[in-house]
């Protein structure tokens, strides 16, 4: 038997196992990854990148890679709600509503100005093949697809697992410092006794994965149609792009519905679903893949279990509007591969990982809650806003159709009375602050006593801070003619960052001292007139929140640490009792 002893095992080899593979090789952790599918998902899941999963890619050296595939937000930037594609009756092929949504329109602006870079649009499917090829191009040899997690077991000083090859039939031993548990909460998590609290089966949603050529009818531009039927509920569904190409060219499509009048066993009949949707009876289709799926919002009841620590959907699963999940759990990974890269290399003691824990399940927790409440209101929100609730009979459906269609001033009443119901919609389709606003209030921070930015209801107007705990405000520098972002001064993820004012030279030089003493990286960088880099048009002076004489401390996953507001006494001492309670660490210097 093939025995092997790593830092970390993986356990996974979806969007979010790859990813903190990918962290993981540029923090310089070795690692094994193991995947028990022979190939990455074939599946149409999670396809909206959110700006804060970007600015990680981006931070690792993927977003090139990855944008080149995507949709741009041109061609995703708005949602429509419409009732069928085509049709020769008086409400077929009608639209219904659209909107700016997830950072296109008229959000494109705002979002451009609060990060580096926009969110995009990728199906998993197109994700995971770019994903899997870094991982195995950073980390050769140790990527292991077709690999099944036979037993494990910690053995407080370490995890010791078993592997099968499933081709071959032979086993591996591998011994691990710490184990990641990126598996979807299939293994680990139930043989540890974790929990999945919250509520379960919902609703069953089948998932057809089909080909057609819809560029005669399809109207581009959205990231998500909805079909609401004049005539029958049951027809009533969502449709996505699946590229490769995007807008009116797309080849392959996802539709979600709820399986109701088609058996979902019957490829003809999950086939006439989809023609009866669109309102096109001869539509020429292939289809690919026919899956199941139930929608719940559950959380684990905790995150880490000695040395085994979940993530991603083995942490929390949610229902997908606003799109939390393959982004929570890449952030997930991203918030935990610094801290792993701290420990394995001994300049943080394992204390350190009980953060990831305390930052990481509240900010579960508030998605799972975000998006049970964006699902029922979704569902409700239709409803009202064309007026199809439960009590209507179908019967009534098309006059209630009709009325809103009316020219008359009666229709426009109608009309307008739902512009204002689905202007709420914004808590799903634009809500920015929720995607780059979320901090966290205790772990590897040092909090200053300072009170949050305040907080739309809707999380649709988002601040930047340089508060403890949140992610650090982006503005644009520029240093020897190269502009960056204040996002780049952490250089590929693995190192800290103290940004000071032009006057913080005194903090400047803590840092050297602080990094020496603690054999830990810190870059610095000092922003303004005649520092080492130019605020060239006033951006971080409008949202650094100090002083000249202030600084800002960094962590490598770009959330701030620490700061300081105005100069310090003895800034080597401040500096340096700040990164010892970060790292909960002592020096390295004998003391």
């Amino acid at each position: 038997m093939e025995a092997i002893e790593v830092p970390v095992l993986i356990v996974g080899g979806g969007g979010c196992g790859l990813s903190a593979s990918v962290f993981l090789s540029d923090h310089g952790v070795d690692h094994l990854l193991v995947e028990r599918h022979t190939d990455t998902s074939k599946l149409p899941k999670a396809h909206y990148l959110n700006q804060r999963t970007m600015e990680i890619f981006r931070q690792h050296g993927l977003a090139e890679a990855v944008t080149e595939r995507a949709a741009p937000l041109e061609k995703f930037g708005k949602v429509r709600w419409q009732t069928t594609l085509t049709g020769d009756g008086p409400l077929d092929a009608k639209v219904i509503h659209e909107m700016d949504a997830f950072g296109g329109g008229a959000l494109t602006e705002p979002y451009a100005k609060a990060g580096p870079i926009l969110p995009i649009k990728l199906p998993q499917l197109r994700l995971e093949p770019i994903l899997r090829s870094h991982a195995e191009q950073r980390n050769p040899g140790r990527i292991r697809f077709g690999h099944d997690l036979v037993s494990f077991s910690d053995d407080g000083d370490r995890v010791t697992a078993e592997i099968r090859d499933l081709a071959t039939g032979e086993t591996t031993s591998v011994v691990a410092r710490h184990v990641i548990a990126a598996d979807g909460g299939r293994t680990i998590g139930p043989a540890l006794g974790v929990e999945m609290q919250g509520v379960t089966r919902m609703v069953d949603v089948t998932t057809a994965y089909f080909s057609a050529d819809l560029s005669p009818w399809w109207h581009e531009g959205t990231i998500i149609t909805w079909f609401l039927n004049p005539y029958r509920p049951d027809l009533s569904s969502t449709l996505l792009e699946m590229g490769p190409s995007w807008g009116r060219n797309c080849e392959e499509w996802g539709l979600h519905f709820v399986p109701g009048g088609a058996d979902p066993n019957d490829p003809h009949a999950i086939s006439a679903r989809i023609r009866e949707v669109l309102g096109l009876p001869e539509l020429d289709l292939t289809l690919h893949k026919v899956s199941y799926w139930s929608v719940e919002g559950v959380l684990a009841d905790r995150y880490r279990e000695g040395r085994v620590l979940i993530v991603g959907d083995a942490a929390h699963r949610q229902p997908p509007t606003t799109g939390l999940g393959l982004n929570g759990g890449i952030q997930d990974v991203h918030n935990l591969a610094w801290k792993l890269a701290a420990v394995v290399s001994g300049r943080a003691d394992d204390s350190l990982l009980d953060s990831y824990e305390a930052e990481r399940r509240p900010l579960g927790k508030r998605n799972v809650d975000w998006g049970l409440s964006t699902w029922f209101h979704h569902r409700l929100m239709t409803e009202a806003a064309v007026g199809l609730g439960a009590h209507i009979p179908p019967e009534r459906r098309p006059s209630a159709f009709a009325a809103y269609f009316d020219p008359s001033p009666v229709g426009e009443v109608v009309r307008a009375r739902a512009a204002e119901i689905f202007r709420t919609h914004r808590a799903e389709c634009q809500a920015h602050d929720l995607e780059i606003g979320f901090n966290y209030e205790e772990g590897a921070l040092i909090p200053d006593g300072s009170q949050p930015p305040p907080r739309a209801p809707m999380a649709d107007v988002h601040h930047p801070t340089t508060r403890p705990g949140h992610l650090l405000a982006h503005a644009w520098i520029e240093r020897d003619g190269h502009r960056l972002s204040t996002h780049d001064l952490t250089g590929s993820g693995t190192s800290f960052a103290l940004l000071t004012g032009p006057a913080g030279t005194a903090w400047s030089e803590a840092a050297a001292q602080v990094a020496a003493k603690f054999s830990i990286p810190i870059a610095t960088a000092a922003i303004g007139d005649g520092a080492q880099y130019a605020d060239t048009d006033g951006g971080w002076a409008a949202v650094r929140e100090i002083t000249d004489e202030g600084a800002v401390l960094v962590r490598p996953d770009n959330h701030v640490a620490w700061r300081s507001t105005g100069a310090g006494d003895s800034p080597a001492d401040v500096l340096g009792e700040a990164i010892s309670r970060i790292l909960e660490h002592k020096a390295t210097d004998g003391r």
